[in-house]
């Protein structure tokens, strides 16, 4: 057995960057921050697939300290301690803080504290909590993720994993050709504003609290500012341990959001990179699919290759069956746009150095049947024309007790898409949803 000790962080830091213990649910039992901790400590461990048997985290001198016990080498665990000590240091995660105090001192935090905004018992009267990314990979990660903000849900759960967001981008990783097992390396994200709120009633209209410009002016600025919480990120998260230093290219990164769902993240990308970005119209772009590469901060050493895609969640929430299928949100071209993004990821894993144009363009070809997709997809593979198909039966239907979840399994979705005619459409007659879902289609 190994044993390795580390320091995490001063408790006046760490308090801060870790939620409350009496936000989580009862049955976590979290009394401490230390409690807090220690949980989102096993659950990096578990995500970078490193064996260990014990945690322990405790407060000595006015710092954390953790102590971890495992089959792993020292040096594993060495590794591990460095850079998480790195990832919540004031060089990365603390710049968060210096954003939400401002907020703070602006009176803009929080402005509907004790009310509600949507109609989830789970989530109550509206409450902010500042949240980076905590319990994912800290050297594991194969990739990364941009994203909004994250639901209050996951930070009383203590876990990203129940989320139906996760659990639906495992699903598409999985159908991408990813290993049951290697999932959790392609499930690393920060969000724009690192904040857990309820997780409808920040960014909609009449309740647009979590808007651009909040993740421009508080959570983003130049180098040395101590503000710029998401660039120094991205950087930290893009680059890890093992990422080889002859590589072309940094880790690849996915920005997610779209016009029709959640576009809040690819819009920083857009007012923060500007320059950069392909125009129309002299209008800079960030449309879904579209890639290129770009360097974090000026003096970054290496590119990062990047895709724009959709929210995770966009199709299950959005999706639906249209005489358009070469469009959103026609729930074909969902499923085969995000199957083209989890493929842009696993492409940087097979080869670091590949061109971002090279790998839109394998991964249209699979799932589009051309390179630059925008059409009805058409896989060249059945298989693959069938797992377009199953995840949007996935997507299509869903129970809404006791928590909202799928109707269908994918092995059952695939049975059903078998029986389509055609075959393997999910808005066939005889197996789309009825409703709203499905009443484009005429079935008479």
């Amino acid at each position: 057995m190994t044993t390795y000790q580390y320091t995490l962080g001063s408790a006046e830091y760490m308090v801060q960057l870790f939620p409350n213990p009496d936000f989580a649910d009862k049955d976590l039992g979290f009394n401490t921050y230390a409690d807090v901790i220690k949980h989102y400590t096993v659950n990096s461990l578990e995500a970078d697939g490193i064996d260990f048997s014990e945690v322990d985290v405790h407060e000595q001198n006015g710092m954390y300290a953790i102590k971890i016990v495992g089959h792993a080498s020292l040096e594993t665990l060495k590794k591990f301690g460095k850079r998480h000590n790195e990832l919540f240091s004031k060089d990365y995660a603390q710049k968060a803080i210096a954003g939400v105090s401002l907020l703070k001192e602006l009176n803009v935090w929080n402005p509907m504290e004790g009310y509600w905004v949507n109609k989830n018992q789970g989530d109550g009267p509206c409450k902010w909590a500042l949240f980076p990314p905590l319990g994912l990979n800290v050297i594991g990660q194969r990739g990364m993720t941009l994203m909004h903000y994250p639901p209050w849900a996951v930070l009383t759960a203590g876990t990203f994993d129940n989320a139906m967001t996760m659990q639906r981008w495992t699903r598409i990783l999985e159908a991408a050709g990813i290993n049951e097992s290697d999932t959790n390396f392609y499930k690393t994200f920060i969000d724009v504003n690192p904040i857990a709120a309820p997780g409808s009633g920040q960014s909609e209209y009449p309740n647009d609290y979590f808007p651009i410009m909040m993740a421009s002016g508080f959570f983003d600025g130049p180098k040395g500012s101590g503000r710029d919480y998401i660039r120094s990120m991205m950087e930290i998260y893009l680059s890890p341990p093992d990422h080889p230093e002859d590589a072309k290219y940094t880790l690849p990164l996915l920005i997610c959001g779209s016009p029709l769902y959640d576009p809040q993240a690819p819009g920083w990308f857009r007012a923060a990179y500007t320059d950069i970005l392909p125009q129309e119209d002299n209008i800079p772009q960030v449309n879904v699919l579209q890639t290129g590469k770009f360097k974090i901060y000026p003096d970054s050493e290496k590119e990062t290759p990047y895709m724009i895609c959709n929210h995770m969640i966009a199709a299950g929430v959005t999706g639906k069956c249209t005489n358009d299928p070469a469009s959103i949100p026609d729930i074909r071209q969902y499923e085969a746009q995000d199957l083209v993004a989890a493929t842009f990821l696993k492409l940087y894993h097979d080869n670091p150095s590949i061109d971002p144009v090279d790998a839109k363009k394998q991964a249209c070809q699979r799932w589009f049947g051309n390179d630059k997709g925008y059409v009805k997809p058409n896989p060249p593979d059945s298989q693959d024309k069938a797992l377009i198909c199953a995840l949007a039966q996935v997507d299509l239907f869903f129970v809404p007790t006791p928590t909202p979840h799928p109707k269908y399994t994918m092995e059952e979705a695939l049975k059903r898409c078998a029986g389509a005619d055609p075959l393997d459409d999910p808005c066939a007659c005889g197996i789309k949803p009825d409703g709203p879902k499905g009443d484009e289609i005429d079935c008479s």
